[in-house]
């Protein structure tokens, strides 16, 4: 073990950069920097810390502060505890390298939002404003008259003003699938899907015995003279799309692709399943398809890819009383209820902003890492340059599985198309998400990773399996 170099106590450490009002939270902004002076080497294992009071009072911040920044750095394995002897660089951890994994899509942790405190502040405020003994109990009608004005104040940027009576709340936008289906459709009925679409629509259909019927898309989405041949070959029960930053393709409908789809559903009768997660991620989208025929759509607006996937909380917006009425029915047969705690913590943060402070943070966070994978997959990627996923069509000498398996070996893991088939199209390409990976530098590195990896032929890879 090397010898300890305690750091002088006269001055702040030379690792620590100036802490800035702009750089994010205060205890990730020394946490990283410890990171990355053990990365440059200005650190070593076996290196002495400062106390955690002394550090504290060298940068004149509190002590919390602190101990959270080294609680973040021994959570990365780069510090440990030899009690009153202090805290010391952690010798490196050999053979535990980050799996990078790009397969789920998660709303990236953003810079310069203390999402800990946020949490801290928001359960603190709704555990002093609700009766408890209402938090513990069941919650039959959709949400409470406040959490539906939540939900209206949520959606009003999206859907323009709402009667928050038409608003249910729903725990999670795949609950809120899946009662879409039982309420509108019957065991045998088609649905209509992109050839490429959410996985979690096929598999509610493929449990609730539904049928899945596939219509041709292209760059800019379904294709509407084809939905109008399956909507009189197959009659169908309902028409499943995500317009906006569509899953897994990234493909923003344009609006006059989502006035031809609706103008198609009204004729024909038929209601429109719009899943619409992204649509506050996205650059300036269209109106939802919602806007343009109230009567025709189910629209589900979830908080878990602009917010946090833990608050199980989504929107549907269902303007016709009887619609809304069978809704409910289908909800209740599924998940009675959205979890009390979860929706008034999410009705709080709507209420005070916090919401929306986060939302922008991942926002923001988005479009940076939309940039990092641009530049690493320069000439192959098809992200938009929004939203939490791409689209990566590869060469023809690779296939999508052959590429996920190769990945896998380097601790790549990504999403081959297959996984979104709705039919028995083929598409070779995978889906890269970009939100699950905490620190941006383990994410470059695996984008990086990853062009290098697509660069090589499969014959090399095999080879390199081999020697």
């Amino acid at each position: 073990m090397s010898q300890a170099r305690p750091l002088p106590d006269s001055r702040v450490p030379v690792w620590l950069p100036h802490l800035t009002a702009n750089g994010g939270p205060r205890f990730l902004q020394i946490a990283d920097a410890l990171q990355a002076a053990i990365v440059a080497g200005s650190l070593a294992p076996g290196d002495r810390l400062p106390p955690q009071r002394q550090l504290a009072v060298q940068l004149d911040i509190d002590l919390t502060t602190v101990t959270r920044a080294y609680d973040e750095a021994r959570r990365r394995n780069l510090l440990e505890g030899r009690g009153a002897h202090g805290t010391y660089v952690a010798p490196p951890k050999v053979g535990f390298a980050p799996v990078i994994d790009l397969s789920m899509n998660t709303p990236p942790p953003p810079a310069g939002v203390d999402v800990d405190d946020m949490l801290k502040q928001g359960l603190s405020q709704v555990l002093l404003s609700a009766d408890n003994q209402l938090l513990m109990a069941y919650h039959l009608g959709g949400g409470s008259d406040a959490d539906r004005q939540a939900g209206a104040t949520w959606l009003e940027p999206i859907c323009g003003r709402l009667d928050p009576t038409h608003i249910v709340v729903c725990p999670g936008a795949q609950a809120a699938i899946a009662a879409a289906i039982l309420a509108h459709t019957a065991p045998g009925d088609t649905i209509l899907v992109e050839p490429m679409s959410y996985p979690g629509l096929r598999d509610a259909a493929t449990h609730l015995g539904r049928c899945l019927a596939t219509v041709e898309a292209d760059e800019h989405g379904m294709v509407p003279e084809r939905l109008e041949e399956a909507c009189r070959r197959d009659k169908p029960g309902l028409i499943y799309l995500n317009p906006t930053l569509q899953n897994p393709t990234a493909v923003t409908m344009p609006e006059s692709r989502r006035q031809a789809l609706a103008g198609i559903a009204q004729r024909y009768d038929v209601r429109i399943l719009e899943d619409d997660p992204y649509w506050l991620l996205a650059d300036a989208p269209p109106p939802p398809m919602m806007t343009l025929a109230p009567n025709h759509v189910l629209y589900v607006s979830t908080l878990s890819k602009c917010l946090a996937p833990g608050l199980r909380v989504a929107f549907v917006v269902l303007p016709d009383p009887d619609q809304r009425a069978r809704f409910l029915g289908a909800l209740r047969s599924l998940a009675l209820m959205a979890t009390p705690l979860s929706v008034a913590l999410a009705t709080q943060w709507i209420v005070d902003g916090s919401a929306a402070r986060l939302m922008q943070g991942i926002r923001d966070e988005a479009r940076m890492r939309q940039q990092m994978a641009r530049s690493a997959l320069a000439g192959q990627y098809s992200g938009p340059g929004d939203g939490l996923h791409g689209w990566l069509t590869l060469p023809a000498c690779w296939n999508a599985a052959q590429l996920a398996a190769a990945a896998a070996t380097e601790g790549i893991v990504v999403t081959p198309a297959d996984a979104f088939a709705a039919g028995s199209e083929s598409v070779n390409a995978i889906r890269l998400s970009l939100g699950n990976i905490k620190d941006r530098q383990q994410l470059q590195a695996g984008l990086q990773r990853l062009s290098d990896l697509i660069a090589r032929r499969p014959a090399s890879f095999s080879a390199g399996l081999t020697r």
